[in-house]
């Protein structure tokens, strides 16, 4: 890969051809971390969906490897998890020590009749996840469903057995099943339906994890993805965080209604690396940076599909119950060039100091702090070309971060893309906190120490960039600002 094409991510994954949408069976073992992703290996639209396959040993830059588990005969290999049986509890080993096994979902059609099942199928690989064998007595769960899909599979050992958490898309339920050898599985309980707006359910996701950075105190968040019905337009995903007992799930009583995991239009289908180590408990997951509303006309090339940033992930307790805190991954530190940096400024020396420095990257990093004031509304504006912009702004009388990427691109590719993005943000002493990436065709933000993201796509005409901060209706007090230019995922490590 050359990364030089244009919209082409400096800092995210995407394949080096063709089309990628959801991450799936994300797992570390023997020093790897293996992405797997729904891809298509003849072209550059869905279709023919296999698992492609990729390894990293620090989740930033990664190693493109062959197809994992192709689409063959009548069935494609839909999305799923990995797992590692560490000590043979399936009895399915075939070599000394720990092994890897992937669950997905086959979306097979009956040539003659058209007609489809969705089955859950087990695969299982003797070489540390490089090659992959399906299962010969596949599928392993088989209830007549065209829409029964994306497992979850881990390991609960209160209950010492295997759990697996799997859409009933249509029915808008997700349903949790145990095992005690990966191949027999029976019913626990079904979860849902919920008074969301929106249309199927997809890709969801059962983890525990600390709360106030704990691991003595851990709760279960249940992640659900949706298509359509975000806020956003489109796809999206929504979050519950309860008790887990390994039948069924219970929602903490503060949640009243499911929380977005991200307030931007373009995060989906978020998966977390399980056997990955950690000593306080927080996870690391990865979403893909899109939306099913216009996915398919995305204007990349050889290439459609891309990742969002990894983040770290856990939970805090906040005057409204434990929310989910989601921050950019530290190892991400490691990209960081160029720097220019101000402390407590008035917006004429940081835009004086942002000017100087001459941003001419398209790959960059900002941590900026602003003391608002009086100010009714303070932002980030990036300008991207001679006409284009993106601007990131907190609206103080509505309490209220936003991402308006409507003046991005002069001729937006489809219906509803050039659109502003809000999400509820309440202040801490009348401090505003951003952490923003910016690349090549996207903005991640992450406000109120990570509880509130936002994620978008963008495809400016231009691969300028300026950037400057203004405020609106007031005056800000003080602004900090750091900014960095990134270099390349495909750069030589340092």
């Amino acid at each position: 890969m050359t990364y030089g094409e244009r919209h082409r991510p400096r800092v995210h994954f995407s394949p080096a051809t063709n089309w990628m949408n959801d991450p799936n069976g994300l797992v570390y073992h023997d020093g790897d971390y293996h992405l797997f992703y729904q891809y298509n290996p003849l072209g550059n639209a869905w279709g023919h969906m296999s698992w492609g396959h990729a390894v990293s040993p620090d989740l930033v830059h990664w190693e493109h490897l062959p197809v994992a588990i192709p689409a063959h005969d009548a069935s494609m290999i839909f999305s799923g998890s990995a797992l590692v049986d560490t000590d043979n509890c399936s009895g399915l080993g075939t070599v000394e020590g720990a092994w890897p096994a992937a669950i997905y979902t086959a979306h097979t059609t009956d040539s003659a009749t058209s007609h489809v099942i969705q089955t859950q199928n087990l695969a299982t690989s003797t070489d540390s996840g490089r090659s992959w064998h399906r299962f010969p007595g596949n599928p392993v769960l088989d209830i007549g469903s065209a829409s029964f899909r994306d497992p979850q599979v881990f390991w609960h050992e209160p209950t010492g057995r295997w759990i697996m958490i799997v859409a009933l898309s249509d029915e808008r339920k997700v349903r949790f099943l145990a095992s005690r050898n990966l191949i027999d599985w029976h019913p626990l309980s079904d979860f849902g339906p919920l008074d969301v707006a929106g249309g199927i359910w997809e890709c969801p996701l059962l983890i525990e994890l600390p709360v106030n950075g704990s691991i003595d105190t851990q709760r279960w968040l249940l992640k659900v993805d949706i298509n359509p019905g975000h806020p956003a337009g489109g796809s999206g995903a929504f979050y519950l965080v309860g008790d887990f007992d390994g039948v069924r799930f219970a929602p903490d009583p503060t949640f009243s209604s499911p929380q977005w995991v991200d307030f931007g239009a373009d995060f989906y289908a978020a998966q977390h690396w399980s056997y990955a180590p950690s000593s306080d408990g927080e996870r690391v997951w990865i979403g893909w940076m899109s939306n099913w509303a216009y996915a398919s006309a995305t204007p990349t090339s050889p290439w459609r599909g891309t990742l969002t940033l990894p983040r770290t992930i856990d939970l805090v307790m906040t005057g409204d119950g434990p929310r989910l805190r989601q921050r950019p991954l530290a190892a991400l530190e490691c990209l960081r060039e160029s720097e220019a940096h101000i402390a407590g400024g008035d917006l004429a020396q940081i835009n004086r100091v942002l000017a100087e420095a001459r941003l001419g990257s398209e790959a960059l990093e900002l941590i900026v702090q602003v003391q608002t004031g009086p100010a009714c509304d303070v932002g980030l504006r990036i300008s991207t070309g001679q006409a284009g912009a993106v601007r990131i702004g907190y609206d103080s009388a509505r309490e209220e971060l936003y991402l308006d990427r409507s003046m991005v691109m002069a001729s937006p590719f489809a219906a509803g893309f050039a659109a502003r993005h809000a999400a509820p943000l309440r202040l801490d002493e009348a401090t505003l906190r951003l952490h923003v990436f910016i690349d090549a065709s996207s903005v991640e933000v992450f406000a109120g120490d990570g509880t509130v993201v936002m994620t978008d796509l963008i495809f400016p005409d231009s691969n300028e960039r300026a950037i400057d901060i203004d405020a609106i209706g007031g005056e800000v007090a003080q602004v900090d600002l750091s900014v960095w230019t990134l270099r390349s995922i495909g750069s030589p490590h340092r």
